[in-house]
């Protein structure tokens, strides 16, 4: 059988491995447009021309796209209230999509809605960190360098004991699979196609994350898709393919297939450290 490595030399995986992982999509094609909000209301007035990728569609999409990015970009502040009649007027949609569209935002933890008071944006603390959305519209606003950091510390203690945990498994299908993944990360280095390589490289970590059997670890595995697809500069190896970069994620299967969890790990915490900006954000020992 191929080992990840030697499918690196070749740039592919099993034959017929790229015909099943077929990305024809063109960068950005799920993007929406921030629609821009006019009036005398300053706060409502100002916003942000960024564009995250929305994960909904149509106009609920949208509404709970610029909402929140809104929200968590302090253009809206915490206990600001959000009145639907003005927010159905201003971005010309009915009263249900506003409706449906604040309910998605209090199930991020960014609005509370109670009787009497009505619909107030809720602070920091109380939103959920972890959802992907919010993790994707933090990346886009003013917090980038920090959602950027905190993600890699976290990213940090996931998945080196992942891949540790993964190793111990034995599942063949999925090792072959990610063993596909390093073949078709390899054919995308070589044709500079970045697109298929960032995809590929997501469903890898995804699935090693999988392979290790923690259903809380397992759990945490959107984060880790949510930091791989953020946009900015280099936090670590998975940020810009290199030859450096596909070694480890190869390395990382073969001592899967080997069953060998220590190589698994220390792998995996050399792929974190490939690019040199990993310094200011893999956790330092604290002074006490």
């Amino acid at each position: 059988m191929m080992t990840a490595a030697r499918s690196v030399e070749s740039g592919l995986a099993e034959p017929g491995g790229l015909d099943r992982y077929p990305y024809a999509e063109a960068p950005g094609a799920d993007r929406v447009t921030a629609p821009v909000w006019d009036g005398a209301d300053t706060d409502l007035g100002r916003v942000g021309r960024r564009s995250a990728g929305s994960r909904g569609r149509g106009l609920h999409g949208q509404l709970v796209q610029q909402l929140g990015q809104m929200i968590v970009s302090g253009d809206l502040g915490a206990d600001r209230p959000l009145v639907p009649e003005e927010i159905g007027q201003r971005f010309e949609v009915s009263r249900t999509v506003v409706r449906e569209s604040l309910r998605v935002l209090e199930a991020k933890g960014l609005v509370s809605a109670r009787p009497n008071v009505g619909t107030r944006v809720r602070p920091v603390s109380d939103w959920n960190l972890l959802d992907p959305d919010i993790i994707e519209w933090r990346a886009f606003g003013p917090q980038r360098d920090d959602q950027r950091r905190e993600l890699s510390e976290l990213r940090w203690t996931i998945e080196p004991l992942a891949a540790r945990l993964a190793s111990g498994h034995g599942r063949t299908d999925v090792q072959q699979r990610l063993s596909e993944m390093v073949g078709i990360m390899g054919h995308a280095l070589a044709q500079g196609d970045s697109i298929t390589f960032a995809r590929a490289d997501a469903e890898y970590h995804s699935l090693l994350i999988q392979l290790a059997g923690n259903r809380m670890l397992e759990h945490l595995s959107g984060i880790v898709s949510a930091a791989l697809q953020v946009s900015g500069g280099p936090i670590s190896g998975c940020d810009r393919p290199t030859e450096t970069s596909l070694g480890h994620h190869a390395r990382i299967v073969d001592a899967l297939g080997s069953g060998d969890g220590a190589a698994a790990e220390s792998a995996m915490r050399q792929l974190l450290m490939v690019q040199p900006e990993v310094e200011r954000v893999v956790p330092a020992p604290r002074e006490h």
